[in-house]
């Protein structure tokens, strides 16, 4: 199965929580396979890989796909991380593997030699592991162009793909998020012009919510009651207006707590930042968890190939 990760806006969270999400499947027990397309931003930096950091200087996933190197660079996490907990593998656990992008690439204009190289990565990635996340660049970029025509290829009808549109919960990001799937140039109706069955992508996107606060947390236990009732009226507000934007509950794939560790560290939660460090909230790690179990169950979405 492909996942393709994509958000309106920078620091939206889908980075580091797409990241989170292929941690941990690959703890399930799946083999998972990580792909920078993120061409102007490489966000290896998740994987605490040092080699890799600011993208790789050669074999990235951009020169792979202009055509300077025959195949791009593959990164085993497990071996080569700087992340203590992540060095200890747990037995159970499947290959975890990164894709980096390029150090200093940018965006490119998608070509057709281009097009078909992306294709051949796809096919490989999708025969080789249970599950291929693809980071794609912010907005309606060039990567979204081209993993959309890609996807719509006769070689690849019978590949399962899914979309995840990630957004923080605020009003822009709200707007934004949905913008990116419903308007004009948006995701479905760009698919739909490179050939794919509208109703079929429609039913493969969810969205993501990131940075929501739990109003019942022990976080907001000091905050006054004006303050409560001001955040239940703002958070009754937004929910409102996912909905009339077609970004409501019914297609949402999960949120994700508001969380101190991945404001200020871009990094993956382990169960040992919230059991021995305790460095991270327990909720978070547990709504990564179902998030990532929900990616493959059919009862989340409509109808997909």
């Amino acid at each position: 199965m492909l996942v393709f990760a994509a958000s309106d806006k920078g620091g939206a969270g889908r980075s580091v929580i797409s990241a989170n999400l292929a941690y941990q499947r690959a703890l399930l027990g799946d083999h998972v396979a990580y792909v920078d397309f993120d061409f102007g931003s490489p966000t290896a930096a998740v994987f605490d890989v040092p080699s890799a950091l600011l993208g790789t200087e050669e074999q990235g996933v951009h020169s792979y796909l202009e055509g300077e190197v025959i195949d791009p660079a593959g990164i085993d996490i497990w071996r080569q991380t700087e992340h203590p907990f992540l060095r200890a593998r747990r037995n159970q656990a499947g290959r975890l593997v990164l894709y980096p992008g390029d150090a200093g690439g940018g965006e490119f204009a998608i070509s057709e030699e281009a097009l078909e190289r992306c294709i051949d990565l796809l096919l490989r990635l999708n025969s080789e592991f249970d599950l291929v996340t693809v980071d794609l660049s912010a907005g309606r970029s060039y990567a979204v162009d081209l993993v959309l025509a890609a996807t719509a290829h006769p070689r690849m009808l019978h590949v399962v793909h899914r979309w995840l549109v990630f957004h923080r919960w605020t009003r822009q990001h709200v707007i934004a998020a949905a913008g990116l799937v419903h308007r004009e140039n948006g995701i479905l109706r760009s698919g739909v012009d490179r050939g794919h069955d509208g109703e079929v992508l429609q039913g493969s996107v969810r969205f993501v919510r990131v940075a929501v606060p739990d109003l019942e947390s022990a976080m907001w236990a000091h905050a006054s009651p004006a303050q409560l009732a001001w955040m239940r009226s703002c958070n009754d507000a937004l929910r409102r207006l996912a909905s009339d934007q077609h970004a409501g509950d019914s297609v949402v794939l999960g949120t994700v707590p508001l969380e101190p560790v991945l404001l200020w560290r871009e990094q993956l939660i382990t169960g040992e930042d919230v059991l021995v460090t305790e460095t991270a909230n327990k909720e978070t790690l547990e709504a990564l968890e179902e998030i990532a179990r929900r990616l493959t169950d059919d009862l989340y979405w409509g109808n997909t190939r």
